[in-house]
């Protein structure tokens, strides 16, 4: 008999760090995940090793923003199904604070403010981040020669821009056959599980009305697999298209996104307030992070057992080194579009080397010390 996590963690601790995270947060899901993996694996040790990989797999079966969800993930698992909104909340909030300050600023000037040398030193900072606590997943994940083979595809096919879950869910049938040859096992031991994605079909009215946002954003919500990217694609043809905000608005809802910390997701409460002020930011923010709360309570219970059907768990070693390679995929990307200097490089290095030197040391040191280091350099 399994332990309750409610006897394990209290509601304050998990408040205390998802807040923390949610104001500290910078650079993505990738730093997001990385960052979380570094609080409850490294220094609070709420996690295995291996638990924390398989959560991370888990995310990827699913639609929505991989690091809420990851934090939704560690909520259940410590505290239960207050634990689950506790973190998941505390997470969102900070980034929907900041994101609905500048979405008001935005509404009255029309134009955002000058964030570019304070981003420049903490892109290479964040990427120092990530490969720390990267490291030890990918090790975890490559337990065997075939499932190191397998990453390094995955990161091939990512960078040369196949769809994310495609990889994912190709990654777990493909160590799943494998399982199959290697072991001798029957096709029919393995069990079917029911669908993960939930499909509103709603229509986008032509009414910038609150519940006509709602729908729409929970819809997306509900259906979308894969990065920020990937919902502004979205909403470009659902918002754009149908005139309920212009291209230039869009633009700023990614810059915001990415300048500012937490989900990326959170770009949504802009779109939200440009169309109807802070109803439409409160709605739609609502609609978009929903799907998610339901889905790991739906899914969480579920990965343990997985782990233990040997079937099962070689579904998830596959979709783990995949999720691993998406992250790696993503690190060389931003590799690509931070190093542009030799300020961005000394900024890396130099976060790598605390990192690895200082392990305890909280990473929104690194983060601010990276922006700090990027504001200086800049005057050279």
């Amino acid at each position: 008999m399994n332990e309750s996590p409610a006897n394990k963690t209290t509601l304050g601790e998990i408040a205390r760090l998802f807040l923390k995270l949610g104001i500290t947060g910078f650079g993505g899901p990738a730093a997001h995940i990385a960052m979380m993996r570094h609080e409850v694996v490294h220094k609070k040790k709420w996690l295995t090793e291996e638990h924390f990989l398989d959560l991370v797999g888990a995310t990827n079966l699913i639609p929505g923003p991989n690091s809420t969800e990851m934090a939704i993930h560690i909520g259940r698992e410590r505290a239960g199904w207050k634990g689950l909104i506790t973190a998941g909340v505390c997470f969102i909030v900070p980034a929907v604070i900041i994101t609905a300050i500048i979405a008001w600023f935005y509404k009255l000037y029309g134009a955002l403010p000058e964030v570019q040398q304070f981003i420049f030193g903490i892109k290479p900072a964040i990427i120092a981040i990530i490969i720390v606590n990267i490291y030890p997943l990918a090790v975890k994940a490559g337990k065997s020669v075939v499932l190191v083979a397998l990453g390094l595809i995955a990161v091939a096919l990512s960078l040369l821009g196949f769809n994310e879950i495609l990889i994912v869910f190709g990654a777990g049938i493909i160590s799943l056959m494998i399982y199959f040859i290697t072991s001798g096992a029957k096709g029919n031991k393995l069990n079917s599980i029911a669908p993960f994605s939930l499909i509103a079909n709603f229509l986008l009215q032509s009414s910038p009305g609150s519940l006509s946002l709602f729908l729409t954003f929970l819809k997306v919500g509900s259906i979308l697999y894969g990065s920020g990217y990937v919902l502004f694609a979205f909403l470009e043809s659902e918002l754009v298209a149908t005139g309920m905000i212009s291209q230039q608005q869009l633009v700023d809802a990614i810059a915001v996104g990415q300048f500012t910390p937490g989900p990326v997701f959170s770009a949504v409460t802009f779109i939200g307030w440009q169309i109807n002020g802070i109803e439409g930011a409160l709605v739609s923010t609502a609609g978009i992070f929903i799907p998610s709360f339901l889905f790991v309570a739906f899914l969480n219970p579920l990965v343990k057992k997985m782990r233990t059907s040997k079937a099962f768990a070689a579904i998830l070693d596959g979709v783990n080194i995949a999720s691993i390679a998406l992250i790696v995929s993503v690190c060389i990307m931003f590799g690509k579009e931070s190093f542009i200097d030799w300020r961005a490089i000394l900024i890396a290095v130099v976060s790598l080397a605390v990192c690895f030197g200082f392990k305890k040391l909280n990473t929104a040191w690194v983060v601010l010390g990276g922006s700090l280091a990027g504001n200086l350099l800049l005057l050279f």
